[in-house]
């Protein structure tokens, strides 16, 4: 099995480290802080983010890229998607030229409108044969208890996707291989935009109706866009569409879903923020969504009304009526 470079020591990025070793691989585990990344190695337990968890003896952790980088034939990126361009441009030339480069990431960046596979062959260079995606219904703190899950590994080179799907095969994790690396990014993206809508109904204290309504009509709006760029709509009814779109809106473990419904009992969302301890990707990426579904003529109102309730300052309440006033249509368009 290869030797894996995981960068980003946060709690995604440290359940896949964990998943790799379960595999085989070696994994070096870089961290920004090197207390952290001390704590690790002397403790195997990650205290800022999975303190219960004990993590395999074939992860040890690093602060130093170059470290991590070396000898890495794959490297799988996990900081948060705003960062992603930034600390790439740093990566880059520590990573050699044949190295596969995976993005767990869930967001699009914000002003160029590109799904993080984008990003990355922007700042790389890199062809589509190195460029992959995992994305699925992965919660990280199901993860670590290794429960049952699975997951898709999307590259443009079968191949390549065969590779990683045997380097993070496990008895609890399974992954799947496909082709439709856009249509997988989607469903990952889209999918925290609309648990923030999911959350932001439970939080004003509607019911399961308004919820599955929103799941659906919100699979609907990541479907459309995803037909508008070229990806196969049959990816969307899978596990990085519809599988991660359900587990997102319904955990408790969803930091989107989560703060999505404290803004809908009333926290602004500067105290919503303050109260957060992990990134919610949709709350920068629901943004960038829209303009990306603006660049395709694509119609994405439940996308639209988050953004007018989390960047907007529009109230939930006066949000949702308007959504709900929206002209009639048939339901398949």
């Amino acid at each position: 099995m290869p030797r894996i470079a995981v960068f980003g020591a946060g709690s995604w990025g440290t359940a896949f480290a964990m998943v790799l070793a379960d595999a085989g691989c070696e994994v070096a585990l870089w961290g920004r802080r090197p207390e952290l990344v001390d704590t690790i190695n002397a403790t195997s337990v990650n205290p800022d983010y999975l303190p219960d968890v004990t993590l395999p003896s074939g992860i040890t952790a690093t602060a130093d890229a170059s470290e991590a980088a070396k000898g890495a034939a794959v490297a799988v990126l996990t900081v948060t998607a705003q960062s992603l361009r930034a600390n790439l441009t740093a990566w880059a030339p520590l990573i050699a030229g044949d190295t596969v480069l995976v993005s767990l990431m869930k967001g699009v960046e914000l002003g160029t409108a590109k799904l993080m596979s984008e990003v990355i062959a922007d700042v790389t260079g890199a062809g589509p044969e190195r460029i992959a995606v995992i994305s699925g219904p992965n919660l990280a703190g199901e993860i670590v208890r290794r429960q049952p899950a699975a997951s898709v590994v999307a590259c443009g080179d079968m191949a390549v996707a065969q590779r990683l799907q045997a380097a993070c095969h496990t008895p609890y994790f399974r992954p799947y291989t496909s082709t439709d690396v856009i249509g997988c990014e989607l469903g990952g993206a889209v999918k925290n935009v609309i648990a923030l809508a999911v959350g932001i109904a439970d939080g004003v204290g509607l019911g399961d109706n308004t919820k599955a309504a929103l799941i659906t009509r919100g699979l609907a709006e990541t479907t459309r866009l995803a037909h508008a760029m070229g990806a196969n709509p049959q990816t969307l009814a899978g596990l990085a569409g519809m599988g991660d779109l359900v587990a997102t809106c319904s955990s408790p473990l969803s930091r989107n879903h989560t703060f999505g419904a404290n803004l809908g009992r009333g926290l602004t969302v500067s105290e919503t923020a303050a109260v957060t301890q992990q990134t919610a990707e949709g709350v920068s990426s629901c943004e960038s969504v829209l303009d990306l579904a603006r660049r395709h003529g694509v119609d994405m109102p439940i996308t639209e009304t988050v953004v007018s309730i989390v960047h907007g300052g529009k109230s939930p309440q006066d949000a949702i009526k308007e959504l709900m006033s929206r002209s009639a249509k048939p339901e398949l368009r």
